[in-house]
């Protein structure tokens, strides 16, 4: 693992203040105008005139912009002229200390290099895409006789045909519901698929066509998946003229069951077909992007056209666009957009960009086909960008009004809490556990944006002199093993990732146990507030203590309140969604998994003659030999394992 591949890394993509582009550095590390020129230059000379990708180094060796260019050494020589570049560009030569470069043959494939380098490493000076966790995809797996459809994330490693990007489970899950009333197909794992002696209830309530019992052949089956892609296609009038045919057909043969099936289905297919918010038939594969601004803050509207069927929208607000022009923002975004997510044969933008032809030929290069890049200016291409723009715009109206009362509830937070200025970073800390056993401790980080779930962490409680089920102790190793990390990979406080403000859940107790570990740790600047619940546990009584042993509550219809409620119950909600992965993880684990020498294939041999762990850890040497792959000496050590001393 690289060092920016590392998670605490400050150029890792999981950092966690991305909007700080200046830090404070001391002596001859200091932001120099001169000096970073001086770099440029020397750097510059030795350029070749072609096309490649160039990133600027600070002192510390971080990456603080990543570039792309026709001819490398023209690009970056403008860089020492700064009178021409603007503040945002000055204060970036002023850090840099060194550059790197890497040269391509076109510069589509600069074009393509930048965007994953931007993707890397984050950088400080480049416009973000902030959101960019990995899209939804259908996924009809063609690795089994009868095909499964399914939902998919991430790398594409199985068989057979993928359909997407959609917005959002949500949208996905929508679409397989239609998939499954339409077409029957099964959604259930193979492994389950193969244990089945009757139809499970899907069947029953038909939306499954129940081929793990016979209820369908191999050929009635393939017919249902052809359907299927015929409509993810978008060719849902074929489909519809093809269940008529069928509808019309039993009901001539008399055969008024199946009439019926068909009816149902051809509802379904109706119905779906009308509740599409855009409008989209003569599309094909397109995407739309339309970009709203307004004071400083940009919202991209995406919205997903596959097969002339709408599958669903998003709204992205890119970081780091302070000083930019809002077409160049939208260039940087879909450059990183489309990084990792198959570009569509149409992309519509409402605006034009100042390298169209590049992007097309960039994205063509990727997709293996031709993508084509518009700005339309009148027809039905031209409404849904209209209508991509009012989303956006309401979206950005949205997230202002989300911001304005997020940044009057942390000026309250200052006034109520004694703090110096508005908290930039809340750490808010929760136990979960039963009876002592699967102990998690989670810590959830909110800030002026809401919630930076890329920031939750969560402590397995595995210290020996924590006892199980002491929420003080617990707490005590949650702290101890926070700080004692946060000393040794951030000691100058420079990355952003100390808290302003800590909220433990829980009384006097819990926050007298963190005021020990945090005295230990030699940190006296960070404040600590207990949130205890209201006699009753009564939400809205809730009672904030002290480290100095103050408390204090507030009227049940404060903001503030239901603020600090929310931030509460999102710990509680990691804390036990954490608990319960551990709890289930527990579950399906053996004593045999612990035993040295035994691996997956021994164990099942072990279970297939004994039937449960328990009984082999009762077995005799003797019975433990006669099993099937076990030799004699791992015998021996099955049996040692289990009778120390024996």
């Amino acid at each position: 693992m690289t060092k920016a591949d590392r998670p605490d890394h400050p150029n890792a993509a999981s950092r966690f203040n991305e909007e700080k582009a200046t830090y404070a550095l001391k002596g001859a590390d200091a932001p120099d105008l001169q000096a970073g020129i001086a770099a440029i230059r020397k750097v510059a000379r030795s350029l070749p005139v072609r096309p490649g990708v160039y990133r600027m180094i600070d002192a510390r060796g971080d990456v603080l912009y990543v570039g792309k260019a026709r001819a490398l050494r023209n690009r970056v020589t403008q860089y020492t002229q700064v009178v021409r570049q603007p503040k945002r560009l000055q204060r970036m030569v002023s850090q840099t200390r060194s550059m790197q470069i890497v040269t391509t043959n076109t510069e589509a494939e600069a074009l393509l290099l930048e965007a994953q380098l931007i993707k890397r490493y984050r950088p400080p000076y480049n416009v973000l895409l902030r959101d960019d966790k990995s899209f939804p995809f259908i996924l009809l797996r063609e690795d089994h006789a009868f095909p499964r459809v399914q939902l998919h994330r991430g790398a594409r490693r199985y068989k057979g045909q993928y359909y997407g990007p959609f917005a959002s489970a949500g949208s996905v899950r929508e679409t397989l519901n239609a998939l499954q009333k339409l077409f029957l197909l099964r959604s259930c794992s193979d492994s389950f698929f193969a244990n089945r002696s009757r139809p499970c209830l899907l069947y029953q309530i038909r939306r499954c066509s129940a081929p793990c019992v016979g209820r369908i052949d191999e050929t009635g089956y393939d017919e249902l998946v052809r359907d299927a892609k015929d409509y993810l296609a978008g060719r849902s009038t074929k489909v519809q003229t093809k269940l008529q045919g069928q509808m019309t057909r039993a009901s001539e043969a008399m055969d008024f069951e199946l009439a019926a099936v068909y009816r149902d289905r051809l509802r379904a297919l109706t119905y779906i077909q009308g509740t599409q918010a855009i409008h989209a038939e003569k599309l094909g594969d397109a995407d739309l992007f339309a970009l709203a601004c307004k004071g400083g803050t940009m919202c991209i509207q995406a919205f997903f056209i596959r097969g002339g069927q709408n599958w669903g929208h998003r709204s992205f607000f890119p970081a780091h666009t302070n000083d930019v022009p809002e077409a160049e923002v939208l260039q940087s975004f879909l450059a990183q957009f489309y990084e990792e997510v198959p570009p569509a044969r149409l992309i519509l933008t409402d605006r034009g960009l100042p390298e169209a032809a590049l992007l097309e030929e960039a994205f063509s290069e990727r997709a293996g086909r031709k993508v084509m890049l518009k700005t339309p200016q009148r027809g039905d291409q031209a409404r849904m960008i209209r209508q991509a723009k009012r989303n956006a715009e309401e979206e950005l109206e949205r997230c202002l009004a989300e911001t304005s009362t997020m940044a009057r509830n942390l000026r309250e937070f200052a006034d109520l809490f004694e703090l110096a200025e508005p908290p930039q970073r809340i750490e808010v800390y929760d136990n979960s556990h039963v009876m002592g056993t699967s102990a998690v401790g989670a810590m959830i980080v909110a800030g002026p944006e809401g919630f930076r779930k890329n920031a939750y962490r969560k402590f397995n409680i595995k210290r020996p002199e924590t006892v199980p089920g002491d929420d003080f102790a617990m707490m005590r190793e949650v702290l101890g093993r926070r700080f004692a990390r946060l000393e040794k990979e951030d000691p100058d406080r420079s990355k952003g990732e100390w808290p302003d403000l800590m909220l433990i859940d829980g009384g006097k107790g819990q926050v007298s146990s963190v005021c020990e570990v945090m005295e230990d740790a030699g940190v006296h600047d960070v404040p600590v507030i207990g949130v205890s619940k209201g006699p009753d546990r009564h939400a809205g009584r809730e009672t904030f203590h002290f480290s100095n042993g103050r408390e204090l509550t507030l009227p049940p219809n404060s903001p503030v309140l239901f603020y600090l409620q929310r931030l509460r119950d999102e710990a509680h909600r990691f804390a036990i969604g954490a608990h319960r992965q551990k709890r289930a993880k527990n579950l399906v684990t053996s004593t045999l998994d612990d035993v040295p020498g035994v691996g997956p294939g021994r164990k099942r041999a072990l279970l297939m003659h004994f039937g449960t762990a328990r009984a082999v850890k009762a077995a005799a040497l003797e019975d433990l030999e006669k099993v099937p792959g076990i030799s004699r000496t791992t015998a021996r050590g099955i049996y040692d394992y289990f009778h120390p001393g024996s």
